[in-house]
């Protein structure tokens, strides 16, 4: 048999699909005259369904070994199990009493670049589904999970039916198959979230739910998905949509409405994917790289790096870590390096078999030793960022005391000033309590990465300085342990930086 990783496998235990069904029928109140299970494994859900007494069960399975399993293991002539591809087979055509139909199941929780790197065949086409486009479309944001490709594929495949979807997955993926209905106005009366521990169901830390859509014949739609507590699903926990066509992760009506565009351009940190040799560390007075090798090269190269974790304080200028920057802008010409830094050339083509091995299609025709993530924004005096990683978020001013541009990693994101001031007043407004609590209004806090530039770039600063004065900066340097510094002048110019339109970067 093929390995679970390959497959996504995560086999439904029987107690929790009976649990399932027993929601869809008592609470739900579900009568449906046909059931399919795509990608039904051991085929746990279409057993558990038998409660409903539909007049039709449909399992689709690529395994053939659980195929098997699950002939033998369920004997009732109403159903049908099919060894297939999902991705290149309609359970639609077969059902032939489509009054209500549920489609319910566990669909593999893998993502497409995990599959292709296990060379697997178990894999849809690879087509850009989304929609994605530039850099989007060939590095992190091409990458979806299998489980999300197959939900929106059938939802597409029973969309102006009185279908019922009813799925497990994760919680990002919830929210993405729900961005998507919208995107594609899609007829649906109601979309639920219903939060379960994943860890006591399958032995795994993952935010997870049971993801319930009820499609529709007629033209109608909601702005609002409801989220339960499995447990205890008569009381909504919380809501999430669409207010004035904005994302919002909690529709709060309590919190100050800082949405807009950014008059700052976000940007996110350098990427090169080889760390052992791009980053360096000083060791007894000596550059060390990240074989523990000591690195004898010239420093007009080597800048100062903030990677997520070193986010730990409001203002940041002394640097434990650095990173070799090789060009100015993307797909910049490398030669020069040669004549100009002739012992970091060498130092990079004696490893540059480790750039060689870099997995990424950016770096593909690129030159040698290329990195994304460069601009001339890159060399600004002074950056305000974050990282990208933590729920609770820190803005830290950026700056080197030996005037050197201070680079971040491409987990974190960051607006670019030439004045350390006014860097200084957009720290303080962006760590003030209530443009913490907006933000925390439209991130997810248990994504991977909550705060994106997708998310960021939402921040208007006109509407912040709008309603903040210079008392809340004040307080924001208190609970920040700063000594205090802001004053009313800088905070004045500051605003009408902005107003005259000084403060756009790009």
């Amino acid at each position: 048999m093929s390995g679970k990783r390959e497959y996504g496998d995560y086999q439904t235990p029987v107690h929790f699909a009976e649990k399932v069904c027993h929601y869809l029928k008592d609470y739900r109140h579900l009568k449906p005259s046909a059931i399919v299970e795509p990608t039904c494994g051991l085929g746990n859900f279409l057993k558990s369904s038998f409660l409903f007494n539909a007049k039709e069960y449909y399992g689709i399975e690529i395994n053939p070994e659980y195929c098997e399993i699950c002939r033998k293991s369920i004997n009732d002539e109403r159903v049908n199990i099919i060894n297939s591809d999902f991705f290149t087979f309609s359970s639609k055509a077969l059902i032939k009493d489509k009054r209500q139909i549920l489609v319910i199941g566990n669909p593999p929780w893998v993502t497409n670049s995990t599959l292709s790197a296990l060379r697997s065949d178990n894999l849809p086409s690879k087509i850009n589904f989304k929609g994605l486009k530039g850099i989007e479309a060939i590095t992190g944001a091409s990458n979806f999970d299998i489980c999300e490709y197959i939900i929106l594929q059938l939802i597409n495949e029973y969309k102006d039916t009185n279908t019922v979807i009813a799925m497990l997955c994760k919680t990002s993926v919830a929210r993405n198959v729900f961005k998507e209905l919208k995107r594609n106005h899609i007829a649906f009366s109601s979309c639920d979230i219903l939060e379960f521990d994943a860890l006591k169901v399958f032995g795994i830390n993952s935010s997870t739910c049971v993801l319930v859509i009820q499609l529709s014949d007629k033209p109608v739609t909601t702005n609002t998905c409801n989220v339960y507590d499995f447990e205890s699903h008569e009381t909504i926990k919380s809501q999430f949509g669409y207010s004035n066509n904005r994302f919002y992760s909690h529709l709060n009506n309590d919190a100050e409405n800082f949405d807009g565009l950014c008059c700052f351009e976000w940007r996110q940190g350098v990427k090169h994917d080889c760390s052992k040799v791009m980053e360096l560390t000083i060791c007894n007075g000596l550059l060390q790289n990240g074989q523990s090798e000591t690195v004898q090269i010239e420093t007009d190269i080597v800048f100062p790096l903030i990677k997520s974790s070193m986010f730990k304080a409001p203002v940041i200028h002394n640097f434990s870590k650095f990173v070799i920057v090789t060009q100015k802008k993307v797909r910049e010409e490398t030669k020069h390096l040669e004549y100009e830094v002739p012992k970091t050339w060498k130092y990079l083509n004696d490893n540059i078999e480790l750039f060689k091995n870099r997995k990424s299609s950016i770096y593909h025709g690129a030159p040698p030793f290329s990195m994304f993530g460069v601009g001339g924004y890159s060399y600004s005096r002074y950056k305000v960022g974050v990282s990208g990683f933590y729920k609770q978020p820190l803005f830290s001013v950026l700056y080197s005391d030996d005037e050197k541009p201070v680079m971040t990693d491409d987990t974190c994101y960051f607006i670019s000033f030439d004045d350390y001031d006014m860097a200084y007043v957009a720290m303080l407004l962006l760590n003030s309590k209530k443009v913490q609590v907006f933000l925390k209004n439209i991130a997810f806090l248990d994504a991977k990465r909550p705060y994106t530039k997708k998310v960021l770039e939402r921040i208007d600063f006109g509407k912040i300085v709008s309603c903040l004065t210079i008392d809340d900066l004040a307080q924001t340097e208190q609970d920040l342990d700063l000594t205090y510094y802001v004053t009313d002048s800088m905070y004045d110019i500051f605003k009408t930086s902005l107003e005259i339109g000084q403060m756009r970067f790009t």
